[in-house]
């Protein structure tokens, strides 16, 4: 199964690649990597954007998840390849973390879905089809169960 995470809220400005994460961004990561332990979701990989909002939601997800993110610059920017981008890396089950409207358009290239991704929201594929969506509010709710 491929996941697909946009990164959390950052703040504004310039240059893009050099936006951080807010306050309310790094407790947004953190509750998606809380969501998906109490899930029971492993990866054998995390990819990430290196622009660093992406990057550092990525850190904060997986320190929940104990395993280390990568940074992929497949997923800085523009069209990519979610299943190609996995199976380069070996895993079954991928952890991308990236941008819009990116993240959507390998959704819909993928599965058909019509979607536009919350900062903090998940989904997951499989075999052409989206088999999990989740918004900031339900994986913060999750979160809470931890």
């Amino acid at each position: 199964m491929i996941w697909l995470l946009r990164h959390a809220e950052a703040e504004d400005g310039s240059p893009d690649a050099e936006r951080k994460l807010t306050s309310q961004g790094r407790d947004q990561a953190v509750a998606v990597g809380k969501a998906l332990a109490v899930l029971g979701v492993e990866f054998d990989a995390c990819l990430a954007s290196p622009r660093v909002r992406a990057r550092d939601t990525a850190m904060l997800v997986c320190d929940s998840l104990g395993i280390e993110p990568t940074e992929e610059d497949g997923l800085r920017g523009g069209p990519f390849d979610p299943l190609e981008l996995a199976l380069g890396h070996g895993g079954e089950s991928v952890l991308l973390v990236g941008h819009e409207p990116d993240l959507s358009m390998a959704i819909h290239d993928a599965t058909g879905a019509q979607l536009r991704m919350p900062k903090a929201g998940i989904a997951a594929i499989d075999r052409g089809e989206l088999k999990v969506l989740l918004r900031p509010q339900e994986l913060h709710a999750l979160a809470r169960l931890s």
